[in-house]
C-alpha cells in the first residue's frame, strides 16, 4: 500500500512533504541525491522494494526537502542550515524523541550537521557515499562535465547525470530515475542548491558526531573516490567504514541485499523483522472522519497549487484541534483530503468535530465530519472495524460544513457534550446490513 503522503512546517515557514511506513525503531530516511519525490519513487519497483525491506525492520521516514519533489517549490534559501530545518519539522511534527538518521551523497553532510547538533536526538548515524567537504565531489570529472548540460538540454543532463550515479549498466533503472528527476526539481532550483553548497565543508563538525556511525562506500564508484569515505570515517569518533563491491551509487540496485543486511546489522536490528504490535480490539473508540467537500471541483476553480496549499494548512489545524482535544491523528489510514482520529471522549470527540467543520468553513474548504462509536483494531499505525467503516459512510452523509454523529455517539454525549442534537432520521448506509439513526449536531444548548 502507498503510504500517505502528510505535511511538516519548518521554523522558517517552509511545508515538507513527508511519509511514514512500518513500525520499530525510526529510521530517518533522507532524500536522494539533491533530487527527490517522495510519490513517483513509489512507482519505481527496485525503490518501493527497497522502502518495504527497511519498513520490515524499522518505522521509516522518507521525506523531500525544501525545492524538490512534494514539497514546497517557492523557496530561496538551500544551505544546510536550512536543510537542517526540514529534518528537524518533520521529527517534531511525528514527536519521534530518538532515531536513526540516514544520509545519502548530498544530504550526508545535513545529516553530519545536525547529529553535531542534536546528539540527544540522533541514536545511529548511517551515511551513503556522501563527503564533508563540497570539494571533494564536483572536483569529478564527470560532475564537472554533466553540468555543462544542465541549461542546454534537462532531458540530456538528467538521463547522464542517472547513469553516471546508478551505473552505467542500469538501463531501465537509470531512465525511471532520471524521468522522477524531472519531476522533482528544475533546472533553476538545482543551480541554486548548487551554489549553495559550492563551498560547503562541515569538517570541523565532525569531532561533535557522537553517536556510532556507519559509513557505506562502493568500491568502484567513479564519481566519489573511496578515499573520501575513508578519510570521512577516519575523522569521526566513534565510525566504522564498510567498503562493498560495485559501481552503483545507489544502494537499492546492485547487491542490496548486502548493502541492507550491513545497515540492519548496525541498527541492532539483525535477525527477525522488528516485533509488531499484534492487532487488538482496543474497546470502544469514538471514531471522526473529516473529508474536504468537493475537493476536486476546488482544485479546478483554485488550481492545483493553491489548493494543495490551503489544504495543508486546514490539515495543520485540524490535528491541533483533534490534539487539543484529546484525539489522536490515525496517520497510517489513507484518506485523500482528510483525516482519521480516535478519541475516548464523545465529548472531546464532538468538540474537535465542531472545530474542524469551523476551520474548514473559515478556509473556504468545508468539511463532511462524521462520527461513530465501536470497537476498533490498530495494527501498523492503522484502524479497522465495522465502527470504522460506519463513521466513513456517516461522514459521506453529511452537507459541506456539517457533523453528524451516530446514535450511539449522541448518547454517550448527549448530556456532556454541550451541543444540541437534530434527528435526521434511519439512513441506509452502503456496505452496512442495518439502518442508523443519524443526528446532526448543532452548537448552543445541550441534551
Amino acid at each position: 500500500m502507498e503510504p500517505r503522503i502528510q505535511y511538516a512546517k519548518t521554523s522558517d515557514g517552509v511545508n515538507i512533504a513527508y511519509w511514514t511506513l512500518g513500525d520499530g525503531t525510526p529510521f530517518v530516511h533522507m532524500p536522494w541525491f539533491r533530487m527527490s519525490h517522495v510519490q513517483l519513487e513509489w512507482q519505481i519497483p527496485e525503490i518501493r522494494r527497497w522502502y518495504e525491506a527497511l519498513s520490515d525492520k524499522t518505522q521509516l521516514v522518507r521525506y523531500d526537502a525544501r525545492g524538490i519533489g512534494l514539497s514546497q517549490r517557492d523557496v530561496t534559501d538551500h544551505s544546510v542550515d536550512a536543510l537542517v530545518r526540514d529534518v528537524e519539522a518533520v521529527v517534531d511534527r511525528l514527536d519521534i524523541e530518538r532515531f536513526a538518521l540516514f544520509g545519502l551523497v548530498h544530504t550526508g553532510p545535513v545529516a553530519i550537521t545536525y547529529a553535531a547538533r542534536h546528539p540527544e536526538r540522533v541514536s545511529k548515524l548511517v551515511l551513503w557515499c556522501t563527503y564533508a567537504r563540497s570539494a571533494d565531489y564536483s572536483q569529478s570529472s564527470e560532475i564537472q562535465a554533466t553540468r555543462d548540460v544542465i541549461d542546454k538540454n534537462w532531458e540530456m543532463y538528467t538521463n547522464t547525470l542517472a547513469h553516471v550515479r546508478l551505473g552505467w549498466s542500469e538501463g531501465e533503472p537509470a531512465r525511471r530515475f532520471a524521468a522522477v528527476m524531472r519531476e522533482s526539481m528544475s533546472p533553476e532550483a538545482l543551480h541554486a542548491s548548487i551554489d549553495a553548497f559550492r563551498h560547503l565543508d562541515v569538517t570541523d563538525l565532525l569531532p561533535q558526531v557522537k553517536c556510532p556511525v556507519l559509513v557505506l562506500h562502493r568500491r568502484q564508484i567513479s564519481w566519489l573516490p573511496v578515499e573520501v569515505a575513508r578519510d570521512l570515517a577516519s575523522r569521526l569518533p566513534d565510525a566504522r567504514l564498510a567498503l562493498l563491491e560495485g559501481e552503483s551509487g545507489a544502494p537499492y540496485l546492485g547487491d542490496s541485499e548486502g548493502v541492507l543486511d550491513t545497515i540492519t546489522d548496525f541498527l541492532g536490528l539483525d535477525g527477525a523483522p522488528a516485533a509488531r504490535p499484534r492487532p487488538s480490539a482496543s474497546g470502544t473508540a469514538i471514531i471522526l472522519f473529516a473529508d474536504i467537500s468537493d475537493s476536486t471541483g476546488k482544485t479546478e476553480l483554485l488550481g492545483d497549487a493553491k489548493f494543495r496549499a490551503k489544504a495543508r494548512d486546514l490539515d495543520a489545524l485540524m490535528r491541533t484541534a483533534i490534539r487539543q482535544s484529546g484525539g489522536t491523528t490515525i496517520e497510517g489510514k489513507l484518506l485523500g483530503d482528510g483525516v482519521l482520529a480516535l478519541f475516548t471522549s464523545a465529548r472531546q470527540a464532538i468538540e474537535a468535530g465542531v472545530a474542524c467543520a469551523t476551520q474548514g468553513v473559515e478556509a473556504g474548504l468545508p468539511l463532511h465530519v462524521g462520527m461513530h462509536a465501536g470497537d476498533v483494531i490498530r495494527e501498523e499505525g492503522n484502524a479497522y472495524g465495522g465502527a470504522v467503516n460506519v463513521a466513513s459512510r456517516i461522514s459521506g452523509l453529511a452537507a459541506p460544513g456539517e457533523v453528524l454523529v451516530s446514535e450511539t455517539v449522541r448518547s454517550l454525549a448527549r448530556t456532556s457534550a454541550g451541543v444540541r442534537f437534530e434527528d435526521r432520521g434511519e439512513q441506509s448506509l452502503k456496505g452496512v446490513g442495518e439502518t442508523v439513526r443519524v443526528w446532526a449536531v448543532v452548537e448552543g444548548g445541550g441534551g
